[in-house]
């Protein structure tokens, strides 16, 4: 069964599903049988209705909708294109419907181009994720080369069998198996969803399957349990009821909430809207937040995942996306958190098929790239609600599935691996900041990653804030570059340890800009420094100078390709002849030193003393003048001599 109708079917709705007063205010019947989920029947109603006339243009979205509920997707495609050339009605979570369907379709090729079309609508982050992922898979780099041992679990049943859940030695899971006294429903001809426990034996496999009996009793569902250790505590979703019968909302939807039972102690219901469902907790001990999928109107596609703060599993905070790194066009479900990963399910169009999961780094408050965990675990088909924990030498997980081979509508099926499943990547993330200045932003610089022979791997731009992140997949060495038009080019090597320990922090780029280093004097550029002076009559550096010419070894490291004139002065006092040569004793020893200092000699064309030839001001031969004045004539100064085509 397509996921996104099971979300719809079994957990955004009550599985009586029936829009009792929307139903019967609709002029077809296949607006009944579309809201019941009864898509079939949609979709035979719907066609004899467009045979005698015309359907209204909501209908005709509901007849699409349908088509691609029962998989026909070569209609299904047909119809959303016919819907989108009236530019009407279709969001973004319908155009992650047609892009699924045109990859369904014989019509794949459409799919690029439409792709292209809509493009624009989607975040930045949906594309980047995309762009990754289809590499990725492209490159058969989806399963990161483990091997997994995966088996479908003896316990499974005929009918729906999904959501299992770790607890202490056990297993919880979610079942539609008629049990008890638990009612039936029409659309999937099960019982309301119960929850089980089973044994879990050293293979996998799981026995001595039961009711879980801690729960409040109730006629209709209760499934997509969580246990925590923490609390001591189940947290699991429920129809919405008043008196111990279904409640409907104004248009006749009965949704679901999310209820706590302490084990051996109270029950509390933690999030109940009636006309929002919330499914699939995950409560996270490590930070007290709870986790959980919803269908807000103002989410991203069809069902986001959100999470609220708790004190002690107590909700202290409103609903918060996760934002569209985590969250598309399509439906995400499922959250799990293991080892600093968040592992979830989604439908988005770019994936191997139906539902798919994938797994994000957590960094900080936000997420890295999901990553496609690729075959064996992912097929064409649905594949969602991944779990999983050490277990002696290697790791135990298990998931659902309706891949072929199965017993029921869904099954869960184990695996046992030796490393975490998904690829692993390398984040670099940070600003890219003024070298001369920490506080001072620079945006658009270019940033990327290369290995080691010379490939770029990724590239990007600082945003407005100066923020950059780069997200490839696991490299033990790599080299970063940071470059823009009149700033410095800024180069760093990164061995394995550092990457590692980069991993939960952020790189700042420095780089220089070029007007910030140099400045005008006597009509030509020179590299900004304080004045200095040489003691009378010698060539000695002091350590002050030595001081101001490192910024002369700074400016040629940040740009590389300047090339220099080394001017030296005198005042006029003192012999002509005299002058000249200890201008150029001193010119020299400035070349020595920054030569020694690192800077190429090949970077500096000349070094010259021109004495008293340039006096700026009047203290010429004979003229007397205060000493302040005659230091004005003092100066050494480092000309750049390409500055006009440094940047072509």
């Amino acid at each position: 069964m397509n996921h996104t109708k099971k979300i719809q079917i079994t957990l955004l709705v009550s599985l009586l599903g029936v829009v009792f007063c929307f139903a019967q205010k609709k002029k077809s019947q296949g607006d009944v049988f579309f809201f019941q989920y009864e898509y079939q029947k949609a979709v035979n109603a719907y066609e004899e209705d467009l045979s005698e006339g015309v359907l209204t243009k909501q209908q005709f979205l509901n007849l699409a909708d349908a088509y691609f509920e029962t998989n026909n997707y070569d209609k299904a495609s047909e119809a959303y294109m016919k819907i989108y050339d009236q530019d009407t009605l279709m969001d973004t979570h319908h155009y992650n419907k047609m892009l699924q369907s045109l990859s369904k379709s014989p019509n794949v090729e459409g799919k690029e181009d439409f792709l292209t079309n809509i493009s624009s609508s989607f975040p930045k982050e949906l594309m980047e994720n995309m762009e990754f992922n289809n590499q990725l898979l492209q490159n058969g780099a989806e399963a990161n080369q483990l091997e997994y041992e995966i088996f479908n679990l003896e316990g499974n049943s005929p009918q729906t069998d999904f959501a299992p859940s770790f607890y202490n030695d056990k297993l919880l899971f979610s079942s539609g198996r008629q049990v008890n006294k638990k009612l039936r429903y029409e659309p999937g001809n099960e019982g309301y969803f119960n929850i089980y426990e089973s044994e879990i034996q050293p293979t996998g496999q799981i026995t001595a399957l039961q009711s879980f009996q801690e729960l409040k009793e109730t006629d209709y569902h209760e499934a997509t349990p969580l246990y925590s250790s923490g609390l001591n505590s189940v947290f699991y979703v429920l129809s919405n009821t008043q008196d111990g019968e279904l409640a409907f909302d104004e248009n006749g939807k009965n949704a679901l909430a999310i209820a706590k039972q302490t084990i051996g102690g109270s029950y509390q219901l933690l999030l109940k809207d009636l006309s929002t469902s919330f499914y699939y907790p995950f409560y996270d001990d490590a930070n007290g937040k709870l986790y959980f999928s919803a269908d807000f109107e103002e989410g991203y596609g069809g069902t986001d995942i959100y999470f609220v703060y708790t004190n002690n599993g107590q909700v202290m905070s409103a609903p918060i996306n996760l934002g569209p790194r985590i969250n598309s066009s399509g439906n995400e479900v499922a959250p799990f958190i293991f080892e600093n990963s968040f592992y979830f399910a989604s439908d988005v169009f770019y994936g191997l098929g139906g539902m798919d999961i994938y797994k994000s780094n957590i960094e900080g408050e936000g997420f890295g790239i999901p990553i496609n965990l690729g075959t064996p675990i992912n097929t064409e088909f649905d594949d969602f609600g991944m779990i999983i924990r050490n277990d002696g030498d290697g790791l135990l997980g298990y998931f659902t599935s309706n891949r072929e081979g199965g017993k029921g509508k869904d099954d869960i099926y184990g695996f046992k691996v030796d490393e975490k499943p998904g690829l692993k990547t390398i984040t670099f993330k940070g600003t890219v900041v003024n070298a001369s200045n920490a506080n001072e932003v620079v945006s658009n610089a270019a940033v990327s990653l290369w290995d080691m022979n010379g490939e770029m791997l990724a590239e990007t731009s600082s945003d407005e804030e100066g923020q950059y992140r780069l997200e490839i997949p696991y490299e033990t060495e790599l080299i970063l570059d940071a470059s823009k038009e009149r700033y410095s080019r800024y180069i760093k090597k990164f061995n394995q340890d550092e990457l590692e320990a980069l991993q939960n922090n952020t790189f700042d780029v420095p780089i220089s800009f070029y007007n910030d280093m140099v400045e005008e004097r006597e009509g030509q550029k020179v590299v900004k420094m304080d004045d200095f002076y040489f003691s009378t009559s010698s060539t000695q550096l002091t350590d002050d100078i030595k001081n101001e010419l490192n910024t002369v070894v700074d400016f040629v490291k940040a740009f590389p390709q300047a090339q220099l004139r080394i001017e030296t002065y005198t005042d006029s006092r003192g012999g002509s002849s005299t002058n000249f040569r200890l201008t150029q004793m001193r010119s020299d020893a400035i070349k020595k030193y920054l030569v020694e200092s690192g800077v190429p000699a090949s970077n500096i064309l000349y070094s010259v003393g021109y004495g008293e030839d340039k006096i700026l001001n009047n203290c010429t031969n004979g003229v007397f003048c205060l000493e302040t004045l005659h230091k004005k004539n003092q100066r050494s100064l480092i000309v750049v001599l390409n500055d006009n085509v440094l940047f072509d």
